[in-house]
């Protein structure tokens, strides 16, 4: 039986282990972030351990028992870990290609780098602009003279909705950059850039599924009444909408086939938004939940069986 490692213990983890088992592909939990890794033992390789508990046996490790078993005997993985430094220290560990390596995570998070590629390719997107801190109000308030308010504001590397706000004039977006001119000002912020957008009102909110390069699902994301008469408007389903599985039109299945090709990215949501007439896509993630069977078409999981088998071949020789 294949073995795969995956680096997410959350909803994943758990709605794909027994497809996958069904398949003949055995897949258990590597812990890549929340514990310590080591990353060097001077050259001394017995001691290549990690410190805190074995995920798979539940053996704690702290007292420093040799704890390479952990990492040893994958065939492939599962989406590169999140976080990009523990990352490079589990990958050197596991030694196994992915599905969804490092380039296409990085490539997906970019939400700037993605939205010009695929306007590149002739997908439509927002109109979007990106702002590279730090810059003069002066530039802040040109960039938004080409769109027209409200306008969206969000950071250009984060997930799950977070930072994105909707601004009606000139002053409240200055607000907004000021908080983000905070956030800049830490060194250690990696990406100090962020995006100016067209705010499409009342669009219907699509996650499309792709893998290896064919559509095989999707949901549309809402919120409940109750949130939406409260003024809410963000879709994303960490911060309370549903998605429910929808059968999307031929028109928006191809524009999802499309946007995966252009990033070569073989397993990628899409979200796309529709209002007006228009389609677009908004975003996109190399690291997108597994939702439930019923949301996806039938041939799902044979199709997802059959990527990771091909990734894994990838590795022979």
């Amino acid at each position: 039986m294949l073995r795969l490692a995956m680096t997410t213990d959350a909803e994943t983890f758990e709605r794909v282990r027994e497809p996958l088992a069904d398949r003949g592909i055995e897949v258990e939990h590597v812990r890549a972030k929340e514990r310590a890794l080591v990353a060097s033992t001077g050259g001394a390789r017995d001691g290549l351990a990690t410190i805190g508990d074995d995920v798979h046996s539940g053996a704690d490790t702290r007292d420093g028992e040799d704890a390479r078993g952990e990492f040893d005997g994958f065939d492939v993985g599962f989406v590169y870990p999140s976080r990009l430094m523990e990352g490079a220290v589990v990958d050197c560990r596991l030694g196994v290609p992915w599905v969804n390596g490092r380039d296409a995570v990085v490539t997906s998070r970019n939400k700037a780098g993605v939205v010009a590629a695929l306007d590149d390719a002739g997908i439509p997107t927002p109109r979007t602009t990106l702002v590279s801190n730090p810059v003069d109000e002066s530039v802040v308030e040109a960039a938004a003279a080409d769109l027209s308010y409200p306008i969206v504001v969000k950071p250009n590397s984060a997930t799950r909705g977070v930072g994105v706000a909707v601004v009606d004039d000139l002053d409240s977006l200055l607000g907004v950059v000021d908080y983000l001119n905070l956030v800049h000002d830490y060194r250690a912020t990696g990406d100090k850039s962020y995006l100016l957008q067209e705010f499409l009102s009342d669009a219907a909110d699509y996650r499309a599924m792709v893998v290896d390069g064919e559509y095989v699902g999707g949901v549309r994301r809402t919120l409940p009444p109750e949130a939406t008469e409260a003024g809410r408007w963000k879709h994303n389903v960490h911060r309370g909408a549903e998605a429910v599985g929808v059968d999307l039109d031929a028109e928006a299945r191809d524009l999802a086939e499309r946007a995966a090709a252009s990033l070569g990215i073989d397993y990628l949501g899409v979200d796309l938004l529709e209002t007006d007439g228009r389609l677009v896509v908004n975003e996109t993630n190399a690291r997108p939940t597994v939702d439930a069977a019923t949301k996806y078409e039938s041939g799902f999981y044979d199709r997802l069986a059959a990527l990771i088998r091909r990734t894994a071949k990838s590795d022979d020789g």
